[in-house]
């Protein structure tokens, strides 16, 4: 009688699992969309930018502040001289499709960040398919997507035993990138 020891790898639990990548918790998706308007200066210009936000998003923008007075720009302290507005769910990938058909899907690779999220801007709003007011003007845009994976974020929202999301569960530059060029079939440029 002899005996034969069984290979240690059929014996990890990973390799039952099946592959790593097919995991339904680690998909990719877009937390949300965040766009926003920095036109330079508060009064007329400011409002009416906001007004285009809210015919694109259906939402009420925020206003962002100046941090501090610089003089050659003209702006002070405290001074409304942005807007911008946080859009989530099936909205924010409508409008990221819109947006991306402008860059016809194509991003450069720094347009990625680190912590696996993307922005990229627009010169024209109108490009979006808003209708042309000549007394709105055109206003150019950024566009900004924060990734999560599809489970296992609410670790580090909830009130007991709250913790740190994993190493293994953060979104990577690579995986956000490869994301694009599969979903939307864009282009990566240098």
């Amino acid at each position: 009688f002899f005996f034969f020891p069984l290979p240690v790898a059929s014996l990890s639990p990973r390799s039952s699992m099946g592959d790593e990548d097919e995991n339904p918790m680690k998909a990719l998706k877009i937390e949300k969309l965040i766009l926003n308007i920095s036109v330079g200066e508060s009064g007329d210009r400011l409002t009416r930018a906001s007004k285009v936000l809210e015919d694109l998003s259906g939402q009420q923008p925020v206003f962002s502040k100046a941090r501090y007075t610089v003089r050659t720009f003209g702006i002070r302290r405290n001074e409304k001289i942005a807007c911008h507005v946080t859009i989530r769910g099936e909205k924010a990938e409508e409008l990221l499709e819109r947006g991306l058909k402008v860059k016809e899907y194509e991003l450069r690779k720094k347009n990625f960040s680190q912590t696996g999220n993307f922005g990229f801007g627009i010169m024209e709003h109108i490009d979006l398919g808003l209708k042309y007011n000549p007394s709105t003007g055109i206003y150019g845009m950024d566009f900004y997507v924060v990734m999560k994976r599809a489970g296992g974020g609410r670790v580090a929202k909830r009130r007991a035993k709250r913790t740190k999301i994993g190493f293994q569960h953060k979104c990577t530059k690579a995986e956000t990138q490869k994301w694009f060029v599969d979903k939307y079939e864009g282009i990566l440029t240098n």
